[in-house]
């Protein structure tokens, strides 16, 4: 029964082989490489493409406020205002009836000055105004022209600069998002490149898989040779179709184990998942020596999460001096100088005209707030103390990290030597157990122990150099630094080809 049910099997097995490869034929395969997959991240990754389009919108933000600071023009038009009244006039004891209409407008140029905060404005406003007056002893018409002309110019004093830290603000949230940006990559490099590993560790595993179902063709043809002429019992067969059936199971298995870790990477990468793709990545585990100061230097030296902590540190500061500024003696001085004139006809306007010189301070004197200011200082003063304490731990827990990643370094570095010890032997005990299994002296349910033992070192060496590769990353991730080119890595160089569109 065991025979003919691995006959059925192995028919089985030969068309979804034959079904695969005419497949693989009919459809082209995309390979892709680490980096290939970086770029398709670039535009179909969700974090990545939030990220990049919050870094867009603080060049938009930033683009506005440098607008701010370039002269303003505006103009207000009044076309027409009509109106009409009756009113009682006591000196004359006699109502009359006015009528109004007037037209105009106002054009206004505002220059921001960002040394100082202050503002200065050009003024210019004119109208044409025609007052009609009827009473019952006739009735008055009066129509002029006028212009005045001003120009102001407004300092607030006793405050800081709103102006200026505005802009600065909106810097450090344009690095700020650069720098998220720059992390985000950073993180779906790492994604990237661990979905890679399990894609090449599940190929890795088919292609053991493989091995051992060709081994077990091999023995179950011998012990069949050796059943036939009675040379084995019937027990040895039967422990060498169930050998050889277990192999089939778990080739299928290790198949499937590989075409979920494809669909894996691709939903990483959003990709349709229906397309056909394959890797190609080269795990090469040279063993190395990293200078731990080095790399403590290089990680305090380039973190950017470290800068991102400066940056709130200013920005705390920055809090700390505007509810101070809050409920505060300060005030405001006003410079003005013009020239108005009026008159019937309009060429005549300035023919008699009349300056406006204006100054004016202006002091807002707090008297009493119930400690709110104090309340909002103190805040801010706690809000530094722990930018300043996020700053420090942030610092401790990077030397940390690297640390860690270069004790486990060393760890990976020697399991690869012992499990390269480790293949080398299991290979060497299963070729001689194959001589005595054909002679007779090992049994089949002792070949399949052996050829276990055999698959496991081969996975166990495959996993110590991926995790050694892994711990690589890590350490550039956590210093900055490729090591293994020996050389910085400057991971928000990407953004310079990000621009407002």
């Amino acid at each position: 029964m065991i025979h003919k049910n691995l006959k059925k099997n192995l028919k089985l097995t030969w068309m979804v082989v034959l079904l695969t490869g005419v497949s693989f034929f009919s459809l082209a395969q995309r390979i892709l490489t680490i980096e290939q997959a970086m770029d398709i991240a670039e535009d179909n990754n969700p974090g990545l493409k939030t990220t990049k389009l919050n870094y867009e919108r603080t060049l938009y933000r930033l683009e506005e406020t440098r607008a701010r600071l370039k002269p303003r023009f505006s103009m207000n038009l009044d076309p027409i205002s009509y109106s009409q009244n009756r009113s009682f006039d006591n000196y004359n004891s006699d109502y009359y009836t006015s009528k109004k209409l007037s037209t105009g407008g106002r054009f206004q140029t505002v220059l921001p000055f960002l040394p100082t905060d202050g503002t200065l404005s050009l003024t210019d406003r004119f109208s044409w105004n025609s007052d009609e007056t009827q009473k019952k002893s006739g009735t008055t018409i009066a129509e002029r022209f006028q212009n005045n002309l001003q120009l102001q110019y407004n300092q607030p004093i006793f405050t800081y600069n709103t102006l200026k830290m505005n802009i600065q603000e909106l810097e450090y949230d344009r690095e700020n998002a650069e720098i998220n940006y720059a992390l985000q990559r950073l993180r779906t490099e790492q994604s990237i490149t661990q979905q890679f590993y399990r894609v090449y560790t599940a190929k890795n595993n088919l292609s053991i898989g493989k091995e051992e179902l060709d081994n077990a063709q091999r023995n179950y043809e011998i012990t069949k040779s050796k059943a036939e002429s009675a040379l084995s019992a019937k027990d040895e067969l039967w422990q060498a179709e169930l050998n050889l059936a277990n192999a089939q199971s778990s080739v299928q298995n290790r198949e499937a184990s590989l075409e979920n870790a494809k669909d894996a990477l691709k939903q990483t990468l959003g990709m349709p998942l229906s397309e056909d793709i394959d890797i190609s990545v080269e795990i090469v585990a040279t063993p190395m020596v990293v200078n731990l100061e080095k790399a403590i230097q290089c990680g305090l030296a380039s973190r950017m999460e470290l800068r991102q902590r400066e940056i709130s540190m200013t920005l705390a500061d920055n809090q700390l001096i505007k509810d101070s500024d809050q409920d505060k003696f300060k005030g405001n001085i006003s410079l003005a100088m013009g020239i108005a004139g009026d008159d019937p006809r309009f060429v005549d306007i300035y023919s008699t005209p009349t300056s406006s010189p204006s100054v004016s301070v202006s002091l807002e004197v707090p008297i009493f707030d119930w400690g709110r200011r104090k309340a909002r200082i103190n805040a801010s003063k706690v809000a530094q103390t722990i930018a300043r304490l996020n700053y420090e731990n942030e610092k401790v827990t990077i030397e940390s990290d690297i640390r860690s990643t270069l004790r486990n370094l060393d760890n990976y570095r020697f399991q690869i030597s012992i499990a390269e010890k480790q293949v080398e032997n299991a290979e060497r005990t299963y070729k001689l157990n194959e001589v005595k299994y054909r002679e007779g002296d090992v049994t089949s349910f002792q070949m399949s122990q052996f050829q276990t033992q055999l698959s496991n070192t081969k996975s166990s060496i495959v996993s110590a150099k991926i995790n050694y590769k892994q711990e690589l990353l890590n350490l550039k991730i956590a210093t900055l630094y490729d090591f293994e080119n020996d050389k910085p890595i400057v991971p928000i160089k990407e953004l310079q080809n990000i621009s407002i569109k």
